[in-house]
């Protein structure tokens, strides 16, 4: 197969032998192994970690497992096989199995520790030894490292079972989250939205695990009964999984000098991250202290841009804590998540979160991550006045950073040339008070109707008020007036509507992940029907393309009214 990239011609992988020529440990093999890690892997108990940047851990594998589907987006871009997928060697290992890997592939993956901060605050707590020594990786194991393509690749099994950051739980994912995720991860990238990727999804046809969840019909906050779910496990796939919290946890270490090898492992982590992350924006040649203040000004720009394209697409990360930010600066740990249907500024899928976390207040939570972020490099710039002020500099800048993605970011959903903040305001009141569903209103709008009528195809009440029509239909006329003067710079007149559509319906997506899809395609799952999932995987891989009209008629529609305050729909816990 021929990479468009470099034109370079790179064979198929068909087999897990062929996979096995292309791994590259540079993780465990440039950084320091947890001294007190057991004999082969075998540490699966919950222990302090008081030093080294990872764990080798065998993953447990699931019983029984079974193929419920894979990325064929990934795959290609991958040259993998779709074969593959299905292949009983690539199923045993992606299920857990790693005791027979070919050479030079390793039998043992590795789990890292991270710290935690919320909203900007640390936290012990969440440690079960309250020094922050425990707390990590408790169910995710990455089992490859290797350069595909050109490209360095981490392979991640979640739900790969206990490691020694398990805090006392089983280590397992099962089927419904999993589900969650894989779609998840599938969307955002179809989207262009920055994100780990989707692999590959297994699950056990005779291994459960009693989970907290929500009885049918429930309008509770919390889950009201215990359940029994089959346990799957999902691969994600990420140039590497470097969390702001990883940082966070040895820069803790070297501020309290807790090791005599603290401030070295900061050190180490953060050039290993700048080599898997930003080796082509970040000169090799330059010092630690240069290669910190590059590093701070690209993942601020990494990170704004990230967040204004959730907003765009109306994705709410629910618990974007430190731990769950990934510094390579895509989307990561999908778990309390959730996409807009009725537009809400303060929406929160998440039952236990707030609203530090909600739909519209995720670039102030952004900029708490970032302020963590920086405040974990300042000791590797403490002798270096001039470069902590540059630190300094990036870190006050983000505000306004953040402003101007969004700016853009509006500007680019209302297919205009500026921003008009007296424009934006006014929809925003008008989208709350109608309401109206975020996706099906931008989309509709980007057909660049003559009148109202098309709209009201995204507001939850209808008919509405002569008085609110009155107010649409006054705003959209603002709205042409100023989309009209912003096609015509560059386009001609009688062409400017088809060209302003086209260019509006690139932005705004048609088809939304919208979570009361998704619960009937776990839920059929269960019986070990499938269809509805991988049906649902081709629709949301096309999220901007115009489908067929029973496809449309199935997934382009409001949200019905008997699902809202519906527990496991409208709210459900944090992932499981």
């Amino acid at each position: 197969m021929i990479n468009k990239l470099s034109q370079e011609v790179f064979p198929t992988i068909e087999t897990l032998d062929d996979l096995a020529k292309l791994v590259d440990y540079s993780l465990i093999d440039t950084l320091n192994c947890d001294p007190d890690a057991k004999e082969n892997g075998v540490d699966h108990e919950p222990r302090q970690v008081f030093t080294g940047h990872y764990v080798p851990v065998n993953p447990t594998p699931i019983k029984d497992p079974e193929y419920v589907t894979h990325s064929k987006n990934f795959f290609r871009d991958l040259d993998f096989s779709d074969k593959l997928a299905q292949s009983n060697d690539f199923v045993r290992m992606f299920s857990g199995d790693t005791s027979h890997v070919p050479n030079p592939m390793r039998t043992a993956g590795w789990a890292t520790g991270y710290a935690l901060s919320i909203f900007g605050t640390e936290y012990y707590q969440q440690c079960p030894f309250q020094t922050g020594n425990g707390y990590g990786d408790g169910r995710a194991v990455s089992v490859v490292e290797a350069v595909i393509n050109g490209r360095r690749w981490e392979m991640q099994l979640k739900g790969g079972g206990r490691t020694p950051y398990c805090r006392g739980a089983d280590g397992r994912a099962v089927l419904r989250s999993s589900v969650r995720e894989f779609l998840a991860q599938e969307y955002m990238h179809a989207l262009g939205v920055p994100t780990s990727r989707s692999l590959s999804l297994y699950v056990s046809k005779t291994e459960k695990v009693n989970r907290p969840w929500y009885s049918e019909g429930s309008r509770s906050m919390d889950p009201d009964v215990l359940v029994s779910e089959a346990v799957a496990i999902s691969t994600r796939v990420a140039p590497s999984f470097i969390r702001v919290g990883q940082l966070e946890l040895f820069s803790r270490r070297a501020r309290k000098n807790e090791h005599p090898k603290a401030m070295e492992e900061l050190e180490m982590i953060v050039l290993h991250l700048i080599d898997r992350e930003y080796a082509n924006v970040i000169d090799k040649k330059l010092n630690t202290a240069e290669k910190v203040v590059l590093l701070a000004r690209e993942f601020r720009g990494r990170l704004t841009s990230l967040v204004a394209n959730w907003i765009r697409v109306g994705y709410c990360q629910g618990n974007f804590n430190s731990d769950n930010c990934a510094v390579g600066g895509f989307t990561l740990d999908y778990g309390p998540f959730g996409f807009c249907d009725e537009f809400n500024p303060q929406y929160q899928p998440w039952s236990g979160g707030g609203n530090h976390f909600s739909f519209l207040n995720q670039p102030e939570a952004a900029e708490r991550n970032f302020d963590t972020f920086c405040k974990a490099l300042q000791p590797l710039l403490t002798s270096h006045q001039s470069y902590l002020q540059q630190l300094d500099e990036i870190r006050n800048g983000f505000s306004k950073v953040m402003q101007t993605q969004m700016e853009k970011m509006w500007t680019a959903k209302l297919g205009l040339s500026t921003f008009d903040a007296a424009l934006f305001n006014e929809l925003v009141t008008l989208m709350v008070q109608t309401p109206v569903d975020y996706t099906i209103f931008f989309r509709e709008l980007s057909m660049v109707p003559d009148d109202i009528v098309p709209l009201k195809k995204s507001f939850y009440e209808s008919p509405t008020s002569e008085g609110m029509d009155k107010r649409w239909s006054e705003w959209l006329i603002k709205w042409k007036l100023l989309s009209d003067s912003s096609t015509n710079v560059n386009t001609t007149a009688p062409h400017s509507c088809k060209e302003l559509s086209k260019q509006m319906r690139l932005v705004n997506p048609k088809y939304s992940l919208r979570e009361w899809f998704v619960m009937p395609a776990y839920q059929q799952a269960t019986e070990r029907n499938y269809s509805l999932v991988r049906e649902l995987q081709d629709i949301i891989t096309q999220p901007y393309a115009e489908q067929s009209k029973d496809v449309e008629e199935k997934y382009y529609r409001l949200k019905p009214s008997e699902l809202f305050d519906i527990g496991g729909l409208s709210q459900y816990s944090c992932s499981s």
